[in-house]
């Protein structure tokens, strides 16, 4: 018997009893799907800083504690350090150096969430975000240093319901208006909100602080070897944007074991279902496998076929899992369009092939067992089972 009547005969077996064998495959297809759609969100994450982090970022970013407080820092740079940073300006070739302080507006409604920027009005946005562009009104000038103004990206505007002359809240004390709306971008500077260094950092509480410093240098190529000076002899941390795309890898990396923990769970689960449909389908079928081997099958045939079957459950689970996982995405990238303008999840090809090889493995391995069984059963005592 050739191998495409093996699963011939495998996929016979797995009909005979097609409401438990389709409840399985639901089973694993759920569970392959949420592995899917949760670990594209890293992939998608992944993309999006890949694609945009060259558009949204300095050459240099030079902060007290690095990226160990995540994307947002803390305010806790004396702003005394942009005059150090100036004087080296024509040693290490710095052409610009733009303080900056950051915060961040959460709230139970993602679309209400902000991330703010305090920017010195001139040169403005485009010294830490070159591609933005203003759509409507007007950009931050320098009479605006100590105005309450604020320049917002369209997403922001959009989800937050603000237009030209809004008032924008800061804190309970404080609020800017809206002078100028950005063109949309299909980028994360849609999601954020710039206003005048002295106002975000008075409303912070922060004045004389910098959560960083943007540094810009002649010769970009040069940014590695220069952020290592500058780190060495100002004793802070200066990272280049590679050194921040290595740091998203690393978050990535954990955040992508922690989410395939969670899917493990349900992983197992969808294997037991296997092990469980496939043993039973061998106990039904003693008598089969005993005239199988009365004809002259060998127990390699037999534990062959009970493994083909399992791996068939797991295979059409597997397929389906993707493919709802491929749904999954999709309403995630519909949501995350709506918020910020980005896909925030991607199938790529090597979860395709991870998601269909998680499935087979957990197939065989839920085969081994049952096929063990069938292969062991005497022809006389199989043949007698009733």
């Amino acid at each position: 018997m050739n191998f495409t009547d093996l699963w011939a005969l495998a996929w016979r077996g797995l009909t005979r009893r097609p409401v438990r064998t389709l409840l399985t495959t639901l089973g694993i297809t759920v569970a392959v799907a949420s592995m899917v759609v949760f670990l594209s969100l890293g992939e998608g994450i992944r993309k999006v800083f890949s694609e945009q982090l060259g558009n949204i970022g300095p050459d240099i970013q030079v902060s007290l504690t690095g990226l160990t407080q995540g994307m947002s820092l803390h305010p806790n740079v004396p702003q005394s350090l942009v005059t150090d940073l100036q004087n080296l300006g024509p040693e290490y070739d710095i052409k610009a150096v733009t303080p900056v302080v950051m915060a961040v507006r959460g709230g139970m409604d993602p679309r209400q969430s902000a991330i703010f920027y305090g920017l010195p009005p001139s040169p403005g946005i485009t010294a830490v975000f070159p591609s933005a562009e203003l759509g409507s009104g007007r950009n931050l000038t320098p009479a605006d240093t100590q105005a309450g103004v604020a320049v917002i990206g369209a997403k922001a505007a959009e989800n937050m319901h603000l237009h030209l002359g809004s008032q924008l809240r800061l804190n309970r004390r404080d609020s800017v208006k809206v002078v100028g709306i950005l063109k949309p971008s299909s980028g994360l500077v849609d999601t954020m909100m710039f206003v005048p260094l002295s106002v975000l950092q008075k409303s912070e509480g922060a004045q004389g602080r910098l959560s960083l410093i943007a540094v810009k240098l002649g010769d970009a190529a040069q940014a590695k070897p220069v952020a290592t000076k500058i780190s060495e002899k100002l004793n802070v941390e200066a990272q280049t944007q590679a050194d921040i795309l290595s740091f998203m890898e690393q978050t990535m990396r954990i955040s992508d074991a922690v989410r395939f923990g969670i899917s493990l769970i349900a992983l197992i689960v969808g294997g037991l279902a296997v092990a469980n449909t496939v043993m039973m389908g061998v106990f039904e079928r003693t008598r089969e496998f005993g005239t199988l081997r009365a004809m002259g099958a060998r127990p390699g045939f037999v534990r062959a076929l009970v493994l083909t079957e399992s791996l068939l459950l797991a295979l059409v689970g597997g397929i389906g899992g993707v493919l709802l996982g491929l749904l999954g995405i999709w309403g995630v990238n519909a949501y995350t369009q709506q918020l910020a303008d980005i896909n925030a999840a991607a199938l790529t090809p090597r979860l395709t092939l991870l998601a269909l090889g998680i499935s087979l493995l957990l197939g065989l391995l839920s085969g081994l067992l049952p096929a063990r069984n069938a292969s062991r059963l005497p022809i006389t005592e199989a043949l007698g089972r009733v």
